[in-house]
């Protein structure tokens, strides 16, 4: 029994289903042009990989990226046209496992480093392993008026948002702040911050590029009615590490330990303040004896 050009282009017809857009096939380079690489996937004719796709890196040539002979995987970006041909990828397929890669670091907690490329009023931007990434203002360590400042700087990061369907990669160098200082402080420790906002039930303190809550009732042994009576923000402060939940993220600041005698912090807070490191040591033992117990 023979097999005509014609049985053969059938049989190929009812193996389309391998050659839809989205289908990953295996191919190898025949010839470069111009504008791409032309390669043998087992279709009715060479498909064809454009320069821009073949890389995610975008100053690689044709010769580094695919040179001819080479036998790889290609993801199908556009199905076939009237001569049979198929437009194929590898930039989309590598851009697809990375984005994969960036979900599992984001489950993972990684914190990456990011070089600053480009600013707007809502923050700055980066780029992650080819991908345009932003990290909005609100989620920088410091406060900084300027953006264009930070440009070339490399910053540590970690992930806000990993969104391939929108495309969105969004970073927060506070997250990453937080991360590192809780990873390195301890149940007892002094810290020394600004005050960065008040709240009815306590202050934020901002501290190695983490954020502390001081609630009402940690500041001082006697009754403290309103938090403009002890604070403004913007005030230095030195506060002890009471409590650190790292499920949450949270970190909770006492000033009421380092006193002597209730109110001391409402009428000598210079004294206390500058008393501050000698008196969390006996602090600091307190806490650990009463763990231990």
């Amino acid at each position: 029994m023979t097999f005509s050009a014609e049985d053969f282009a059938k049989a190929l017809d009812q193996q389309s289903y391998q050659f839809d857009r989205g289908s990953v096939v295996t191919g190898t380079v025949e010839t470069h042009d111009v504008d791409g690489a032309y390669v043998d996937i087992g279709g009715k004719s060479a498909a064809f990989l454009p320069l821009k796709e073949a890389s995610l890196e975008s100053d690689v040539t044709l010769e580094e990226a695919v040179p001819i002979g080479t036998e790889r995987k290609f993801l199908i970006v556009r199905d076939q046209d009237a001569n049979g041909q198929m437009v194929i990828s590898i930039r989309q397929m590598e851009i697809k496992a990375l984005w994969e890669r960036l979900q599992e670091r984001q489950e993972n907690g990684d914190v990456i480093e990011v070089t600053i490329s480009g600013s707007n009023k809502g923050g700055v931007t980066g780029d992650v392993s080819g991908l345009r990434a932003f990290i909005p203002r609100s989620h920088m360590a410091k406060r900084v008026e300027d953006l264009d400042s930070l440009m070339g700087q490399t910053l540590n990061v970690a992930f806000l948002e990993v969104n391939p369907e929108d495309n969105k990669l969004v970073l927060s160098e506070r997250i990453a702040a937080r991360a590192s200082a809780m990873s390195h402080l301890t149940k007892g420790e002094l810290i020394e911050g600004t005050i960065a906002s008040l709240k009815p039930f306590g202050a934020f303190v901002d501290f190695g590029g983490a954020s502390g809550l001081l609630h009402i009732k940690q500041i001082s042994k006697s009754y403290v009615s309103s938090l403009g009576d002890v604070f403004k923000v913007g005030d230095p402060i030195k506060a002890v590490v009471l409590n650190i939940d790292d499920a949450r993220g949270r970190i909770a600041l006492s000033t009421q330990v380092l006193e002597k005698y209730p109110g001391e912090i409402l009428k000598e807070m210079p004294t206390m303040m500058a008393e501050a490191e000698e008196r969390a040591k006996n602090v600091a033992k307190v806490l650990s004896e009463a763990d231990a117990t």
